[in-house]
């Protein structure tokens, strides 16, 4: 494929994503392992808000790309690697730990910045997902450390659903985050309006997820492709 059709092609498929969309469900474009070239033509299509989970391609694309980008960062996060994308992160969707929040609360305060942050759940029944279970993420608001952050925002809850076939199984899942989401928005932030994302759906069961009250999906093959390792 010469790069005239690549580029036609990403922003097509972009368009057809966005206009499978609801009003109030946002994209994130899942660009990791995607080439600056790729992420710019979505950017020329419109998109702003794009995904990335590994902190030294992220730092390169950072770089060489607009920066009106709102960067997410959605994958496991070594408390090590916080400092190096603290100054100019969008959101992190995968907050996974106490010690992983604390960090971020650090460096976004060395740089003088209050970061956007998604408690991640595991409800999935693999074994290789990260993230919260429900009462690990409820022992971590009941203990109320979180409320002195003042440099991170907790806006809402990341899940991912297990990789199956079992349409039932996925749209459990899901079910279960938003019902969790609505146990602790009214127990915890009720009164707080930034507490509203629902950040579940990725390209193979987004249109699941939507119906299951997601607000925000990270949809990256459907859009640019198969991953360029």
């Amino acid at each position: 494929m010469n790069s005239s059709n690549m580029e036609n092609d990403i922003k097509a498929r972009l368009r057809e994503v966005l206009g499978s969309l609801p009003p109030g469900v946002g994209l994130v474009a899942i660009s990791k392992f995607h080439p600056a070239e790729c992420i710019a033509e979505a950017y020329e299509a419109g998109q702003r808000v794009f995904g990335e989970s590994h902190e030294q391609e992220l730092s390169k694309k950072f770089e060489a790309l607009p920066k009106d980008i709102r960067w997410h960062f959605i994958g496991h996060l070594q408390t090590n690697k916080v400092r190096f994308i603290a100054p100019y992160i969008s959101m992190i969707e995968s907050v996974d730990s106490l010690k992983l929040l604390r960090e971020i609360n650090k460096q976004a305060a060395r740089c003088g910045r209050v970061i956007d942050v998604l408690l991640e759940l595991h409800i999935a029944e693999e074994a290789t997902k990260y993230g919260f279970t429900p009462d690990a993420c409820r022992q971590l608001l009941a203990g109320g450390e979180w409320r002195d952050m003042a440099n991170v925002r907790i806006c809402g809850l990341m899940m991912m659903a297990s990789f199956v076939d079992d349409e039932s199984q996925i749209r459990a899942e899901f079910t279960r985050a938003a019902d969790f989401f609505d146990e602790v928005k009214q127990e915890y932030f009720a009164s707080d309006d930034a507490f509203c994302e629902r950040s579940w759906g990725m390209s193979h069961d987004y249109g699941i997820a939507v119906e299951c009250r997601s607000t925000m999906v990270r949809v990256g093959t459907a859009i640019f492709g198969p991953r360029a390792y």
